[in-house]
């Protein structure tokens, strides 16, 4: 399967949709993925026919992160590694996002969330954020915005202990605005929300977008280079190296 079939691009109604669709790797993201998500979005920035966009997985699995195998054979290695495009171009991204979130949310699955105007997820979501565990450090910007969004003490589970939240529990602690009902319920839901911007006024919607994220912005991008380069010295570790062989091991066993 293609990048140009992994992510499904959709234009209806001055809505633009980006669906993962790689279900035998439960959408796990490659190189491939993030440059075709990151060119996506900044061709979506400039075109003005585009009013919101929309970032959906299956029914069942939004995303389980990053497709570790591919990852570890092109780590990101600076700037304009296809990760970190993708990352400057959701963070920036000046129009509506929103993001409809079934089954797993793993890693960046997460932390992009964090990026995203609006998220609705079904109520037996998974978002895990297990970084520790393979011996990295958070990322995109989650070690400051999810300790603002639900506190210290709960964000700490979340990314030292790696600890799974249901979506039910994500509504409830303010990481997404509603859940719903598992499967296509979330999607629909999402994409009426969504085309809700195509009768607003485009410059007054990223105006009021501009002032939402103007206080933090520039402390935000620094905490996303400087979570970058931890994140790189991280991969390098030998408790990265150790935790990530073990992993892809199991992976390939249980396969």
């Amino acid at each position: 399967m293609s990048q140009y079939q992994e992510v499904l691009i959709e234009r209806d109604e001055g809505l633009l949709t980006l669906r993962l669709n790689r279900p035998d790797k439960l959408n796990a993201l490659t190189g491939a993925m993030y440059l075709r998500l990151a060119e996506a979005l900044q061709a979506a920035a400039a075109d003005a026919r585009v009013r919101a966009v929309l970032l959906a997985g299956s029914d069942s699995c939004f995303t389980s992160g990053n497709d570790l195998a591919d990852f570890l054979a092109a780590p990101p290695s600076g700037p304009d590694s296809p990760v970190r495009r993708f990352m400057r171009a959701l963070a920036a991204f000046p129009k509506p996002l929103v993001a409809a979130v079934n089954g797993p949310a793993v890693g960046i699955g997460s932390t992009l969330l964090l990026h995203c105007d609006l998220v609705y997820v079904g109520r037996h979501a998974s978002l895990r954020m297990p970084f520790v565990a393979l011996g990295l450090c958070p990322e995109f910007g989650a070690s400051l915005l999810l300790p603002q969004r639900i506190g210290r003490v709960r964000a700490a589970e979340l990314l030292l202990l790696g600890e799974a939240l249901s979506g039910e529990r994500a509504a409830e602690w303010g990481l997404a605005n509603a859940a719903l009902e598992d499967g296509a319920a979330v999607f629909e839901h999402a994409r009426g929300q969504a085309l809700r911007f195509a009768a607003l006024a485009p410059q007054a919607v990223a105006t009021s977008k501009r002032l939402l994220k103007a206080p933090q912005a520039a402390v935000l991008d620094a905490v996303i280079e400087a979570e970058c380069a931890l994140f790189a010295e991280r991969l390098r570790s030998p408790e990265a190296v150790e935790a990530l062989s073990v992993f892809l091991r199991r992976s390939g066993a249980a396969h």
